[in-house]
């Protein structure tokens, strides 16, 4: 008996605003990255993200242990722009400092 040796493509794709989704999903590489260094196995991650395949997120796993510095800098990139996409819609909307005055709230602090 023989089997077929060919490399299945890893189910990674970029999104239109430059995100990592793995396969067809809307689950990011963010996700499932954080969720393994985190101690989650690839079936507690599908059973957490029912839309993911086993295989799928086996194949993402490897490739973060394959490609752990290209990973995490992308990571790293994506940290950096969602704070400054927070810190600018805070700015925006007025919002900056609210979880400061709801907790100081909660303490029966001036301020809120």
């Amino acid at each position: 008996m023989s089997i077929a040796i060919a490399a299945d493509p890893i189910p990674l794709r970029q999104d239109e605003r430059g995100v990592i989704r793995v396969g067809s999903t809307r689950v990011t590489l963010d996700t499932v990255v954080g969720a393994f260094k985190d101690g989650a196995s690839a079936e507690e991650i599908v059973q957490q993200y029912d839309v993911l395949e086993l295989g799928d997120v086996y194949r993402v796993i490897g490739y973060y242990l394959h490609h752990r510095t290209e990973v995490e800098d992308y990571l790293r990139q994506q940290g950096a722009a969602a704070d400054e996409l927070r810190t600018r819609l805070e700015s925006q909307s007025g919002t900056a400092g609210i979880r400061e005055r709801l907790l100081a709230g909660q303490r029966g602090k001036p301020g809120f």
